[in-house]
């Protein structure tokens, strides 16, 4: 009897045993499928922030983490400051491109379109690097109407003021183009900058670069006559250009001054430049010869001469050339305010001195570039 209630005993466990153990494992099953789940979305969330989640994570882990998600939301907001300056930047090249309703600029618009739709931000093939008041925004604005040239509208200052920026963060500041449309950004300053040469070659060994160039003497006075209208005290041309007048003795020191001596900036460019990767362009023909002009810069980039002299007319009132007016618009395009102004008013004397300071660059000048500007 007491063998037969032992053998119940022993049966009845080993059933509870085995229920016991389903059970439990069925529990541990449906929490895991729930957590897991739970899990899951959690993380779902924060990637679609950018964010990493944070549970188990480790102090130091977690700081490094946040700190990717910061660097996402900058950058975010980099993209989003590019995209609408480039949204910018189309509407005011748009307005350029509907010229005279002709075929090249409905190829343009649709060349524009395309690129919006289809186009991806590349490094420039080219840049306008200088020199400041010597017509670089004529160049800009006259050959942005080419069908296969995008450009930036702004002075990204990339070479000399944002370099620890990044080529990444340069590259998002450009326009979208097509795999058969050249991109173009503009900066004066690039070309006294001494730095700017080694970093554009680090970029490109390729880079095509147009320097635009003026009779020193006139750009020195147009640079000051800018600064003048910006700051009213500041001394007079005289005064800042010279050390002492009487002597002729030229302050090279003023930026105004220094920067028309084209030469020794030259020299920089050449150390890691070939001479046939720069194009000069005349700032005095640019004026009386606009098409000629933009159509050697055409040519430089590899482009059909599609800008002609049917796209300019000269206004007097200005004193520059202007784009044609839009058949669906009364108004010519011609540059701001800020060009073609009043230069101040230099005595003759002051202008000879400067001239015969000049010479000896400029000799240089035209013997390097194997082009005569013809500026005595």
């Amino acid at each position: 009897m007491a063998h037969m209630f032992l053998s119940s005993t022993n049966r009845f466990s080993a059933r509870f045993a085995f229920i016991f153990t389903v059970s439990l494992s069925c529990t541990y099953l449906c929490y895991s499928i729930i957590f897991c789940r739970s899990t899951i979305m959690t993380n779902q969330g924060y990637e679609r922030k950018g964010c990493p989640p944070s549970k188990n994570a480790g102090g130091k882990k977690l700081l490094g983490e946040l700190n990717n998600c910061a660097s996402l939301e900058v950058r975010s907001a980099l993209d989003e400051s590019a995209a609408q300056r480039e949204s910018s930047d189309l509407r005011d090249q748009s307005k350029a491109y509907a010229s005279s309703g002709s075929h090249w600029a409905d190829m343009k618009l649709r060349n524009m379109s395309s690129a919006q739709k289809y186009g991806n931000k590349k490094l420039p093939n080219a840049l306008i690097v200088g020199v400041k008041k010597g017509g670089t925004r004529a160049v800009l604005e006259f050959i942005r109407i080419h069908p296969d040239v995008r450009a930036l509208g702004s002075e990204p200052h990339f070479f000399d003021r944002n370099y620890d920026r990044g080529l990444d963060w340069y590259r998002g500041l450009m326009p979208r183009t097509l795999d058969s449309q050249l991109t173009l950004e503009k900066t004066p300053s690039y070309f006294v900058t001494r730095e700017a040469p080694r970093r554009i070659s680090s970029m490109s060994h390729e880079t095509k670069l147009i320097v635009v160039v003026r009779n020193p003497v006139t750009r020195a006075i147009s640079d000051y006559t800018q600064t003048l209208t910006k700051k009213p005290d500041i001394p007079t041309f005289e005064e800042l250009a010279f050390k002492n007048i009487s002597l002729g003795l030229v302050d090279t020191s003023w930026n105004a001054i220094r920067i028309g001596m084209y030469i020794l900036h030259l020299e920089n460019w050449l150390q890691y430049f070939r001479l046939s990767q720069m194009h000069f362009v005349s700032g005095e023909r640019l004026i009386t010869d606009p098409a000629e002009e933009i159509g050697r810069v055409q040519d430089f980039l590899g482009l059909k001469r599609i800008i002609t002299d049917k796209h300019f007319y000269f206004n007097r009132t200005k004193g520059f050339p202007c784009l044609k007016k839009p058949e669906s618009s009364s108004q010519p395009r011609c540059l701001g305010k800020s060009k073609g102004r009043t230069h101040v008013q230099i005595e003759q004397e002051v202008i000879e001195q400067l001239q015969e300071f000049y010479r000896p660059f400029n000799i240089k000048f035209f013997e390097t570039v194997g082009q005569d500007f013809k500026w005595d």
